[in-house]
């Protein structure tokens, strides 16, 4: 009898906390949209601390990393894991630099893949994702946050990517979280923290 009551309080509960996610409303998404397109226009560079959390089908725990993100505005990426491994990956000049614990490589960013997934991470830091004609974007509120959820149009970044959610909190203009739904289901969040606007970035974060 308490195994069936703690169940059917889990569903209400469940009920309640989803039930506070809803569809914005055409003017709330179009003003959503101008404030954080306008907002981020000013945007030179970015930097963000965040956890990783993958989450894989045929693996039993989920598996969790940390690192730091810098961004120069226009298209300069630095994404570096430092726990539990040390892995860069560097967006620059229309190509991709990679070092794995020491090893290094590159790869040409031109491929229609690699270009794709450079713009779309850059476009969630400078609001050019909204207009992105490979998207097609629905936007949701809930009490703490506007989300922006993004599916592929094309067949060929569906095989890769399913879904990706992007989280904007009421009171900022960046991305604080991002929720990744790959084509095979499993899911990958990220949580940003300690972000920094405009703030100098060494030369040193774009290389390896």
């Amino acid at each position: 009898m308490f195994k069936n009551t703690a169940f059917f309080a889990f569903l209400l509960i469940s009920g309640f906390v989803f039930a506070q996610t809803t569809a914005m409303t055409s003017a709330e998404s179009k003003a959503f949209v101008t404030k954080i397109s306008a907002e981020t226009k000013e945007i030179k560079t970015l930097q963000s601390d965040f956890v990783q959390t993958k989450k894989m089908d045929f693996l039993d725990k989920n598996i969790v990393t940390q690192g730091k993100m810098s961004l120069k505005s226009p298209n300069t990426l630095s994404w570096k894991y430092t726990k539990p491994y040390q892995y860069s990956i560097i967006f620059k000049e229309n190509k991709i630099f990679i070092n794995d614990q020491g090893k290094k490589s590159s790869v040409d960013a031109k491929s229609k893949t690699f270009e794709k997934i450079n713009k779309l991470i850059v476009g969630s830091s400078n609001g050019k994702m909204f207009s992105d004609p490979e998207f097609s974007v629905v936007y949701m509120k809930n009490s703490s946050s506007n989300i922006a959820k993004f599916t592929p149009k094309s067949a060929q970044l569906l095989k890769y990517i399913k879904q990706i959610e992007l989280h904007f909190p009421k009171n900022q203009s960046t991305v604080s979280q991002v929720n990744m739904t790959e084509a095979s289901g499993d899911t990958t969040n990220i949580v940003f923290k300690n972000t920094k606007i405009n703030a100098p970035i060494p030369a040193s974060e774009f290389s390896l």
